[in-house]
């Protein structure tokens, strides 16, 4: 893992590259890591805390350490208490301005944003970076906070946020289920006066992680996992430390599933199984044998794939971040596959690469036409972001010959020892400088 410091100039300089050999089947049990998507919003709801928060289950990840270095600029106390713990202490002297640099590399940084402004009343922040897979405006955040009575302006590429009277609750509708403005919006009214109400809120698993951990820090809130989420607000948090273990990475989850999918019988285990319902239920179209146990899923491939329509949807739907892999597994399939992307319109921009690979794909708008009985052949392909990283990996896994895939640094933001779990199921990859 790429220390915080040195991130910035090592990415810029050091080239990496994954070979796989197609063909091999996996087979085995492989565990799950930590959420990536809840361990790094739980890290920025650390800032709301009087006193320490020990997060177990954390993924050895680059986002972890860009979120690391981000609370480390803010003035938090953060540290590795082993492998996979982290031990974050707030010493009660918090800047309002995190580091340009990091948060430049990741959008989740923008989740300081709502803890800031309820606890010290100010935030500024550098418009956050990231994978570009379509327009991600943090309009709907920032509406928000609005609504909450704080005074927002954007110039020069910065947002400033504060509020000068203090934030008062209120009643809010967000016009997308929004995933990060649920999160933003909820922090913030946790010291707001009043009771803020967040109506067509998004409903995932991490939101509902986001919650329980806000009330353990003395928070009041209910609702997360359903379209309405009420906050009363607090005049303060308690004092106490909290001790909180992660819940599974369901995107991890399903990567994997989908590689065994591909080719083998492997057994994904430290999961729930209720997160990933909507996979399990597309990969049964598909025609793979999938069976679901108590905090496992063993899936085997039949070695044939019926074509099916995907449709992304805000959860509980099919998630955006399992679209570029089902992709690559739909390419191989019998008939016409069409897949629907209804999140982030840029999502698509790994398609030219399956192309390069074998692939008949044609993308049209917001929709891409996968015609199947094709072969994949093994060859130089690049990732141009974290998930179309994964969807590259698969289609590797089923293509003949030998496939090396650049762009390694966007895989490790989000997966944690890919290529060790990879090859302890059978499969035939090794990194090359």
């Amino acid at each position: 893992m790429i220390d915080t410091d040195t991130m910035v100039q090592a990415g810029a300089s050091v080239v990496e590259r994954l070979e796989i050999v197609g063909g091999r089947k996996l087979r085995g049990v492989v565990n799950v890591s930590g959420a990536k998507n809840a361990v790094l919003k739980l890290m920025a709801a650390s800032l709301l805390s009087n006193s320490q928060c020990i997060i177990r289950n954390a993924p050895k990840i680059r986002d972890v350490e860009t979120m690391i270095g981000v609370l480390r600029s803010l003035g938090m106390e953060i540290s590795w208490a082993d492998e996979n713990t982290l031990r974050i202490t707030n010493n009660g002297d918090l800047k309002d301005t995190a580091s340009d640099e990091l948060v430049r590399q990741m959008r989740a940084s923008a989740q300081v944003m709502g803890p800031l402004l309820t606890k010290i009343g100010r935030v500024k922040l550098f418009q956050p970076g990231g994978c570009v897979i379509g327009q991600r405006p943090l309009d709907l955040h920032l509406k928000g906070f609005q609504a909450l009575g704080a005074e927002v302006i954007e110039e020069h590429g910065y947002i400033l946020a504060q509020a000068r009277g203090g934030l008062k609750g209120t009643e809010i509708l967000l016009d997308f289920p929004s995933v990060g403005a649920t999160e933003n919006i909820m922090a913030a009214a946790i010291l707001a006066e009043g009771v803020t109400i967040i109506r067509n809120a998004a409903k995932e698993p991490e939101i509902i992680e986001e919650q329980n951990f806000y009330n353990r820090l003395g928070a009041r809130i209910r609702g997360a996992g359903t379209d309405t989420i009420r906050i009363e607000g607090v005049s303060q948090l308690n004092n106490r430390d909290i001790d909180y273990t992660v819940i599974p990475d369901r995107i991890e989850a399903g990567t994997f599933m989908i590689a065994a999918a591909a080719g083998g019988d492997v057994e994904i285990a430290a999961l729930i199984p209720e997160h990933v319902e909507a996979l399990i239920s597309k990969l049964k179209e598909i025609g793979i044998e999938v069976e679901t146990k108590e905090e496992s899923v063993r899936v085997r491939s039949t070695g044939r794939y019926r074509s099916a329509d995907v449709t992304v949807l805000p959860y509980p739907g099919f998630p955006t971040d399992l679209q570029p892999q089902i992709t690559a597994l739909l390419a191989v399939a019998d008939g016409t596959s069409i897949i629907t992307e209804n999140v982030f319109g840029s999502r698509f921009r790994y398609v030219d690469e399956l192309i390069r690979m074998g692939a008949a794909i044609r993308v049209e708008s917001r929709s891409a036409i996968v015609k199947g009985n094709t072969k994949l052949s093994g060859a130089p392909v690049y990732a141009p972001d974290l998930r179309a990283g994964a969807a590259l990996v698969i289609a590797g896994l089923l293509a003949e010959g030998k496939t090396t895939i650049e762009g390694v640094q966007y895989l490790e933001r989000g997966y944690e020892r890919l290529e060790e779990k990879l090859v302890g199921l059978g499969a035939e990859i090794k990194r090359l400088d």
